[in-house]
């Protein structure tokens, strides 16, 4: 079952640079998918116009049923209470605890402290942190940090998780587990779409892995490898 489908997709900035170029793709229903490319070859532009951070100047991005390219500026919200976004900086609030920084999004939906709570909990679980749901961000290392950040993605149980280079400020060890963390997200059925520097963990894991060099799609691969030319 189609999840993601891109269609004829251009995106050409104001200042004449084009960062997507007629691409066409699509990503189904659980799937677990790498976007890999060299710095400004148009992967985190791809990555952003799945959560309407960007539009595409022409063309189609339907994302569960949803034609994210026409979608009001106003409904943006509805779409991105169904998808979970997990960015290299933590972006945590400081001042709040494991517990609240994850809850924040769900009071922000107006759900009640006994609807909150179970969530937050199970998420936490999920990313081992159950036990310092007390603890305050400069307690944590950088991967429980991310942690956090995943947990706060899917707190609500989206169906896409989308993560731009989360793996970026860590070390090797630590985006190990951050990156079993994710595969075990997408085991449980959910749509994980990736964007990534690092040639070992896409090598490794043996996934679908998307190419995009100068704002083109170049290659498209079930189980495959980093393979861009980073010279650029």
């Amino acid at each position: 079952m189609k999840f993601i489908e891109i269609n004829n997709c251009y995106k050409i900035y104001k200042n004449g640079q084009t960062a997507i170029a007629d691409l066409n793709l699509e990503i189904k229903k659980g799937e677990f998918v790498f976007v890999i490319g060299a710095t400004a070859s148009g992967k985190s532009t791809l990555i952003k116009m799945l959560y309407r951070e960007e539009k595409p100047t022409k063309g189609e991005v339907i994302v569960g049923g949803i034609n994210v390219a026409k979608l009001r500026n106003s409904k943006v919200y509805k779409l991105r209470r169904r998808i979970g976004v997990v960015f290299q900086d933590f972006k945590l609030l400081p001042k709040l605890t494991v517990y609240e920084n994850v809850a924040f999004g769900l009071e922000s939906l107006g759900l009640k402290n006994e609807e909150i709570k179970p969530k937050v909990l199970k998420a936490l679980e999920k990313v081992g942190l159950k036990e310092k749901f007390r603890s305050f961000p400069n307690q944590l290392s950088g991967g429980e940090q991310q942690r956090v950040c995943i947990a706060r993605a899917i707190v609500n149980e989206p169906k896409l998780l989308i993560c731009d280079e989360p793996t970026g400020n860590l070390d090797p060890d630590t985006s190990k587990e951050i990156m079993k963390v994710i595969d075990s997200i997408n085991k449980d059925g959910t749509t994980v779409v990736m964007a990534t520097h690092d040639k070992d963990i896409v090598n490794r894991m043996k996934k679908r892995v998307i190419a995009i060099e100068n704002g083109v799609k170049i290659s498209d691969s079930l189980k495959g490898s980093y393979k861009v030319h980073e010279s650029n």
